[in-house]
């Protein structure tokens, strides 16, 4: 969710990214009824073309956010977003310069959480549309993925949040954000069977 540019971008400059977006979520077995409609609504937005990968589309952009867990899986990290006062998984728009969503994924992870030395899990763990304010009112197609930090994470709050915190999975705090809790279960599935756990 950082970085909004203020010019207006080429939407050829998203073609790679639309090309791995599609490829992924059409070769992906959802984890839920709500997350497989979600994906055919955000497999029909990407026949828009690379522009739908750019938050200049207001019928609805793709963004990539990330439910990050501790090595042990015991925690979750989220954030109490500044815009609006709830707390959520990291995550946001796209940006020209990512070339994959587990890429756009990693990185936003990486800015707001400033943890340096997260690992991914390149398989989604569910896909969400939702309403937002973006160019005065537009979807989110959300592809969501779990993120591992390293043993020794330290976080640093950015500017998008007033807070960072860890939470055990069935003690996550309120106000939370719709849709974050429902990232718990495929986000633990996906460290225990991730080649990316990380050794105690």
């Amino acid at each position: 969710m950082t970085g909004p540019t203020a010019q207006t971008t080429d939407p050829e400059t998203y073609r790679a990214l639309h090309a791995d977006a599609t490829a992924l979520l059409e070769g992906w077995q959802p984890t839920s009824p709500d997350a497989a409609s979600a994906r055919d609504r955000t497999l029909a937005l990407l026949a828009a073309g690379p522009v739908a990968m750019s938050r200049q589309h207001r019928p609805g952009h793709v963004t990539a956010s990330a439910l990050v867990l501790d090595s042990t899986g015991s925690r979750v990290l989220l954030c109490l977003h500044v815009k609006f006062g709830r707390w959520v998984q990291l995550g946001g728009h796209c940006e020209p310069t990512d070339q994959t969503l587990v890429a756009a994924a990693l990185r936003e992870a990486t800015e707001e959480s400033g943890i340096a030395g997260l690992r991914i899990d390149p398989v989604p763990i569910d896909v969400d549309v939702h309403q937002v304010q973006c160019q005065g009112g537009s979807a989110h197609h959300d592809v969501r993925f779990a993120v591992i930090a390293p043993p020794s994470a330290v976080e640093q709050v950015s500017d998008e949040a007033e807070e960072l915190g860890w939470f055990p999975p069935d003690q996550l705090p309120e106000p939370l954000a719709g849709g974050t809790v429902q990232l718990v279960a495929p986000a633990l599935a996906a460290l225990r069977r991730s080649p990316l756990r990380l050794a105690p």
